[in-house]
């Protein structure tokens, strides 16, 4: 009599399972809240950003903006957060360029965007292999007379999603040379809890283990995990500015705790009582909006501009 009993409730967590894995990797797509193109329209600036396509090192698809700078300056990658896409960063992307002149891409990480060329997130785990093939990307370009665009030295700039794999991938690539770290997430699985939380509406303990488990039959067992702190331990002689303030809780209360597991020769700031984040930013003032890009700004000109 139990069987049929035990049987539903079975069916009844392994639907649930599979909705909540494909509800989390699948963010919620909207329109861009502004283009290169509409970004023109609205304002008095020429906007000469191109969209770009290049290939991800597993052999999918990515995309994103491209604005050029200088031949030989350095070039930033901004990466926004889970259930973002590129056009939160246009503006400060924009400022960045013409206060600095750097060469700057705006990527839509996989699964964000409109019709996102890989239709699921990983995390954070996958996204850190995807900015390295953007790095690849940037390195290939050239100018008009067939000489490198970009310099030898990288920055990246990421908020949660887009945070934790920049940290992964710039200890991958020793041309990154500065990171500018916004509201970064402990794991992936937090970025998972927190889709979760965002796409169902609730916040509870057992739909999150249920997502977890469900995320790691769906990878089948390439669901990486790692924690920010491990990767922060082998990012040696770098500069990196850790942003934190207004928003989750949990993510400033990460964000400051990862100061302490950067290596000695590595040279870290810290703002982690920001009245304005990188995961807020698009919902902000005029005043609010300029004096967090401007720290941004004035974090990579500094740290990455080449001494004569």
């Amino acid at each position: 009599m139990l069987l049929p009993i035990a049987g539903l409730l079975l069916l009844a967590v392994i639907v649930t399972t599979v909705w909540l894995v494909f509800k989390a990797t699948r963010p919620p797509s909207q329109a861009y809240m502004v283009t290169p193109e509409t970004f023109t329209l609205l304002s008095e600036r020429g906007l000469k950003a191109t969209s770009e396509e290049w290939t991800n090192r597993d052999g999918t698809k990515a995309r994103g903006w491209l604005l050029r700078g200088m031949e030989g300056a350095p070039a930033i990658i901004l990466l926004h957060r889970y259930g973002a896409d590129r056009s939160w960063l246009l503006n400060l992307g924009v400022k960045l360029n013409e206060t600095t002149n750097y060469t700057v891409l705006w990527p839509d990480l996989r699964g964000h965007g409109v019709d996102p060329p890989v239709a699921w997130s990983s995390f954070g785990g996958r996204e850190a292999e995807d900015i390295g093939a953007a790095l690849d990307y940037l390195r290939s370009l050239k100018t008009p007379q067939e000489r490198p665009l970009v310099g030898q030295r990288f920055g990246l700039y990421g908020v949660e999603l887009g945070a934790y794999a920049a940290l992964r991938a710039g200890v991958k690539d020793e041309m990154v040379r500065a990171l500018a770290l916004d509201s970064v997430p402990d794991t992936p699985n937090d970025v998972l809890n927190s889709a979760v939380r965002e796409r169902t509406g609730l916040n509870n303990g057992l739909l999150n283990w249920l997502a977890r488990t469900g995320v790691r039959v769906y990878f089948f067992g390439g669901y990486d995990n790692t924690r920010a702190c491990e990767a922060a331990r082998n990012m040696a002689e770098r500069r990196v500015l850790l942003l934190a303030g207004n928003g989750p809780e949990e993510l400033k209360a990460s964000t400051i705790a990862l100061a302490q597991c950067f290596p000695q020769t590595a040279n870290v700031e810290v703002n982690g009582e920001l009245p304005l984040t990188g995961y807020n930013l698009p919902s902000a003032t005029g005043e609010q909006g300029e004096a967090y890009d401007r720290r941004v700004i004035d974090f990579f000109d500094r740290t990455l501009r080449a001494v004569p």
